[in-house]
């Protein structure tokens, strides 16, 4: 069977994705095939495209996409025909018009969830679940510094934290996006390039710190996150949108009484079906609530993707961005 897909054959810029016909068999044993619907968009397949997180080429990319299953292959009992899912994980090839994927990695779409809401929500919903009640789970009362907001993850991490209990301190690029951080639950907002990050968080906490750091960004903030934090507070970093970090003396943590440093990544905390299943019912569960509300405020066409990096590294995007096959 023919689709469209989009093609790395080198890292690169934007510019080395192709978007191309590519050949799809029918699916193994296992496996379900899926038209998609909506893909959604995210920072590690940026990763991904530049080789920060290497990936075996040629090959796919994209790590999150709603669909119906259109066929399923030999022993598969999860799901049947005619099911819209939601998935997120690799291989990487969500940037397509229909894939095989393994059948026990899809999570079916609740009836009043839409399509683009589960591919622009499932990947970051289950990371910002990771990171408030898991990686440091989020006690009423505490504050927190979160970086990047008003970005897909930051936009609800901001508000379950803040339905938590939780003082959030975002951290945001411009003042526009400030506006919308404060509008998600964010208490406090600090632009990004300020000289002094540790220092004006711990005016904010009555010189304390807060209880954890949500790092994205990487090398260019990881410092100025340790020293935000109180004593035996957690560093969380989970991105590197800045580069990776270098390496450190443990010391370090030490000296700023005794820190704690994790780098979780999802599918550790998602490793069976069963647990899949359960942090995806949370998440749903939040927003069928309204205690998460989702902005999908950037939509591109499939062919279109190298822009859609573009925006999204351009920090040109907020809350959640789709592509629409």
């Amino acid at each position: 069977m023919k689709t469209k897909a989009i093609r790395l054959s080198k890292y690169g810029g934007p510019g080395v994705m192709e978007f191309v016909d590519v050949d799809l068999p029918d699916p193994g044993p296992g496996e379900a095939r899926i038209r998609h619907t909506a893909i959604g968009l995210n920072f590690i397949d940026t990763y991904h495209r530049t080789g920060l997180y290497p990936i075996d080429l040629p090959a796919g990319l994209g790590s999150e996409a709603a669909g119906v299953v259109e066929a399923v292959g030999p022993g598969v009992d999860q799901v049947k025909p005619g099911d819209r899912v939601v998935y997120t994980g690799n291989p990487a090839d969500a940037y397509s018009q229909l894939r095989n994927f393994a059948a026990a990695r899809l999570v079916p779409i609740p009836d009043d969830i839409c399509d683009e809401l589960a591919a622009a929500v499932l990947l970051k919903g289950l990371t910002a679940w990771y990171l408030i009640r898991r990686s440091y789970k989020v006690q009423t009362g505490d504050a927190v510094l979160l970086y990047a907001a008003a970005g897909g993850v930051g936009s609800i991490a901001s508000q379950w934290a803040s339905h938590l209990g939780a003082t959030v301190i975002g951290v945001v690029s411009t003042d526009a996006k400030a506006e919308i951080a404060r509008a998600q639950g964010c208490e406090h907002v600090i632009i990004a390039g300020s000289d002094d990050i540790p220092g004006q968080v711990r005016a904010l906490t009555d010189g304390e710190g807060v209880a954890a750091a949500y790092d994205s960004i990487g090398k260019d903030t990881f410092f100025a996150s340790l020293d935000s934090l109180r004593p035996h507070g957690v560093m969380v970093t989970f991105g590197n949108a800045s580069g990776p970090v270098a390496p450190f003396a443990p010391a370090e943590l030490a000296k700023r009484h005794s820190l704690y440093v994790t780098r979780p990544i999802l599918f550790d905390f998602v490793d069976t079906r069963e647990r899949l299943l359960g942090a995806s019912a949370e998440l749903f569960d939040v927003l069928a609530n309204g205690i998460v509300k989702i902005c999908i405020n950037q939509r591109y066409p499939l062919a279109e993707a190298a822009q859609a990096h573009r925006d999204l590294e351009g920090r040109r995007t907020t809350g959640s961005t789709i592509l629409v096959p």
